[in-house]
């Protein structure tokens, strides 16, 4: 018989005292070491090593010369020997002549840069999205990382180039069309604004899409295919999938944008000013190289770029709290 094969469960006997012994404990693992840990990634860290110093070196040992926004900073004196002054730079700054206009002008084209130059790479990474031929889809994305390459002086001088108004090709163009008298677009106080969005749109957006095509990349094509079977369209798709699949992207880079809305971007501010469009082209970041490398006042300049700096903080801390509030994740 089968039943046969099946060996007997010994039963204890009824009131034997030999009982189960008890699980032995797991010792608890002892902390490995730092100096170990640290030998174990040692690749790791050396990879880490030249952006630490860069950003100690560049971003936080110069901190030290902070202090100078409230004193009366004379070189021949040194940190330690200039006066203190305590927050008269601050009150001069706040109660000057300037500081409305290059408020009104540094937060327009920050406005500026919110409406039209942030939504542009989303736009423009959810059409590349759409394209299935990949060599057509690469080679859009190859022509549009090239403009970010090109530093703003050569960016300012195509401007010239294409909208001066004795050979501009874009500007004759243009009067060939419409006709009257010729506009000097890059010398007008009126297309000064129009003229900064044109070159951050042309310049940024293709590489702004890297970050929004690596968030597209890592959605699951079997939502799209189930959303198919469904009879979902291709806006269906787009809202219900592709939409909420890179919104924590979104957020992320608009916490971070967030923080740099009070930089306008020195260089190319600087070189698209000309005498005629000086009153719309000030912003802070203008106005500190003026005020402290042209005029000498080094401890108001520090001041008004100690100023924008605290601002950019409070933004990106105020940013931050707010996509909290609406459900997302946040930066930190």
């Amino acid at each position: 018989m089968a039943t046969d094969l099946v060996p007997e469960v010994v039963q204890p006997a009824a009131g034997s005292s030999r009982q189960a012994s008890p699980p032995k404990r797991k010792r608890p693992r002892r902390p490995v070491p730092l100096w170990r840990e640290l030998f174990r990634y040692r690749w790791l860290y050396l990879l880490l090593l030249p952006g630490l110093v860069y950003f100690v070196v560049f971003k936080y040992l110069p901190m030290y010369g902070l202090s100078i926004a409230f004193k009366d900073y004379v070189p021949f004196l040194g940190y330690s020997g200039s006066q203190w002054v305590g927050l008269e730079h601050f009150r001069e700054l706040f109660t000057g002549p300037d500081f409305g206009r290059l408020m009104f002008n540094t937060l327009l084209l920050a406005l500026l840069t919110i409406v039209f130059v942030f939504p542009a790479p989303i736009v423009v990474a959810l059409l590349l999205n759409e394209l299935r031929v990949n060599v057509l889809k690469r080679s859009v994305q190859s022509l549009i990382y090239i403009p970010h390459f090109l530093s703003w002086t050569i960016v300012a001088s195509l401007t010239y180039l294409l909208f001066s108004v004795d050979f501009g090709v874009i500007a004759n163009w243009i009067h060939g069309l419409v006709g009257g008298q010729k506009v000097d677009y890059v010398a007008q106080a009126d297309w000064f604004r129009p003229l900064i969005v044109l070159q951050l749109l042309w310049k940024q957006t293709g590489w702004g899409t890297i970050i929004y095509l690596a968030a597209l990349a890592g959605v699951d094509s079997q939502l799209y295919e189930a959303a198919r079977v469904d009879g979902a369209g291709r806006w269906r798709q787009f809202w219900h999938i592709t939409l909420p699949a890179i919104r924590p992207t979104i957020v992320v880079m608009a916490i971070l944008t967030s923080g740099h809305l009070m930089d306008s971007g020195f260089e190319q501010i600087w070189l698209m000013t000309t005498s005629l469009n000086r009153d719309v082209a000030d912003v802070f970041d203008t106005f500190v190289y003026y005020i402290g490398i042209t005029q000498g006042a080094f401890s108001y300049a520090t001041a008004v770029g100690l100023f924008k700096g605290l601002v950019g903080v409070l933004l990106i801390f105020g940013s931050n709290w707010l996509a909290k509030r609406l459900g997302q994740r946040g930066l930190f």
